[in-house]
Order: C-alpha cells, then sequence, then structure tokens
C-alpha cells in the first residue's frame, strides 16, 4: 500500500499530465465517432438503456453525447463522491492525524475488494481510500462511509453543483425493500464533468483534487472502454505508448458503466458511458462490453 507522503508526487504527476492541454490542431478534421454511434445504437436496439458522453479536454467541446442528461445506476461509480469528501477531510485546515478504522461484522460484504482476504483489522484513512480506488473495495467503502456518514456525501455533492449524481447507499449483498434501489446514480453529463475537474484540481481544491486522482490512477478494472487503451491493467500510473487513464468503473447485475479522462499524444478526453440491461444470458454481457470497447476505440483514435 502506497503511503501518503510516497504517493504525494506519483499523484501530482498523474494529474498534471493529464490536465495538459492537447495539441489537437483546429485545422485537423473533425472525428465523425462514427464507431461509437453504430455501437451504442446496436446496444440500444437490442434493449440496452445507453447514456454517454466524451469532451475534449482542452477546449471543453462535445464529442459526443447520447441521453448523457438521463440518470443511470452507476454502481461503484458513486464511490468517487466518498472519496473527495475523505480527501476534503484529510486536507481541512486543523485536520487531525491519520485516523485508523477498524472493520466490523456490519461493515462485511463480499464481491470486489481485497481487505476482506488479508488478516490485518484496521487500516488508515488513506489506505483504505487507496484500497477503494485500486479494487474498488466494498468492504473499505463500508468503513469509510460509516465514519464519513452519506449525508456528508451527499452535502459534497450538492456543494459540487451536482443533482443528478449521488451514492445513495452502503455496499450490500442483498437489496431489500426499504434500501435503496441502487448503490449510486448518475448522469454522464455529470460524470464528465466532474473527472474534468478533478484533473484540472477544480474540485474543492487542488489539494483535494490530487489526492482523489492519486486513488483513482491505482485502478485495475479496464474491462470496458479503457480495455481499449492497450495499458496494464495493474500498472498504468505512467503513460504508455504516449496513454494515460484515469477511470472508475461500476458493476452490478445488469449494469456496466465507466467514467474516465484519456490523455493521448495529441489531446485528452473525458468520457462517460452507462448501461442497463437484463443480463439473462452471457451473450447479452459480451454484446455491452464489446460496445464499450469500440467507444474505446474512437476515444484511443482521437488522442493518438
Amino acid at each position: 500500500m502506497v503511503a501518503v507522503g510516497q504517493a504525494e508526487l506519483p499523484t501530482r504527476r498523474v494529474r498534471h499530465a493529464l490536465e495538459r492541454r492537447g495539441r489537437r490542431r483546429a485545422a485537423e478534421p473533425a472525428a465523425t465517432f462514427d464507431r461509437t454511434f453504430t455501437a451504442l445504437g446496436e446496444l440500444a436496439l437490442s434493449g440496452v438503456q445507453v447514456s454517454a458522453r466524451a469532451v475534449d479536454l482542452a477546449s471543453g467541446a462535445e464529442l459526443f453525447s447520447i441521453d448523457d442528461h438521463v440518470v443511470m445506476p452507476t454502481a461503484s461509480i458513486g464511490k468517487v463522491l466518498l472519496l473527495i469528501e475523505v480527501a476534503a477531510r484529510l486536507e481541512a485546515p486543523g485536520a487531525e492525524g491519520i485516523e485508523m478504522l477498524d472493520r466490523t461484522s456490519a461493515d462485511v460484504v463480499a464481491d470486489s475488494g481485497l481487505w476482506q482476504y488479508l488478516l490485518v483489522p484496521s487500516l488508515p484513512t488513506p489506505d483504505l481510500a487507496a484500497l477503494v480506488g485500486a479494487t474498488s473495495d466494498n468492504l473499505a467503502t463500508n468503513v469509510l462511509v460509516r465514519r464519513i456518514g452519506l449525508e456528508a456525501v451527499r452535502a459534497r455533492t450538492e456543494s459540487l453543483g451536482l443533482s443528478r449524481s449521488a451514492l445513495l447507499d452502503i455496499v450490500r449483498d442483498h437489496r431489500g425493500p426499504d434500501d435503496a434501489p441502487q448503490l449510486s446514480i448518475g448522469s454522464a453529463k455529470e460524470l464528465t464533468w466532474l473527472f474534468t475537474s478533478l484533473v484540472r484540481g477544480e474540485v474543492v481544491s487542488p489539494a483535494v483534487s490530487n489526492r482523489v486522482v492519486g486513488w483513482l490512477s491505482l485502478g485495475s478494472d479496464l474491462s470496458m472502454v479503457a480495455s481499449a487503451f492497450g495499458l496494464d491493467p495493474l500498472a498504468h500510473r505512467e503513460p504508455a505508448h504516449g496513454v494515460l487513464v484515469v477511470n472508475k468503473t461500476g458493476t452490478d447485475a445488469g449494469v456496466r458503466a465507466e467514467v474516465g479522462v484519456l490523455r493521448g499524444p495529441r489531446g485528452g478526453v473525458a468520457y462517460a458511458v452507462a448501461t442497463s440491461f437484463a443480463d439473462t444470458q452471457l451473450s447479452a454481457r459480451l454484446a455491452v462490453l464489446d460496445g464499450m470497447r469500440r467507444v474505446g476505440l474512437d476515444l484511443l483514435e482521437y488522442v493518438h
């Protein structure tokens, strides 16, 4: 696990590398993103609900959008909102020393993450945030939510001007009638704005943005849009062939979603793709993943 001091310099390098203004010239022909519209159109015709958006980092110009205002289930993407509140507290004036947090039986949940398989019963807050960024760790998420509180995350989300995105609940193995129907929701338009603002250092403060981008840069899930970028899922904090990505994915039954920032030699983009579908057959899931990868190929062509 990377300690706070060790992570600070690489984190700043990652954010600055993503933030750099692109070298794409206005005289270049506009990208058509035909592959993206074809892929997502095919999914929509098969019954998949799709929402997507991409913008050029340098100009802010919209590259494509498909129902980007629609509120979609986004599964673990909502954990980014938790990480922002955690980072804001760590960077707050007069913040106390690093707090050790214990896991309890009430926090235990299955699926993504490593802490459930480790012997250590307590971890410092920044390490829990790093686990969330790296493996979308569900147990670490629940411990952080118990310490921070969903109301605080909600207040922070609203203070950022986000009205269609929210972390609604803790992670649960089973959702009952009295539980929130989704872990999180979001719109592609708001999520692309959020990631653009993070890499520009504009979310709360540059220091807070640095921390969040650093945690997310550890992310190991490149199975969706980012599967097209040719990067090592376990080590991609430094550019490979001029390509650098910071992303967050969300996976649940019938949900595949991703938001990220991609930088290449010719420019940079912020993107979000969310899908909701009947996950009753493997072929349906594979079709969604293939469609998301085809979006990634267009994004890679744009920046590289």
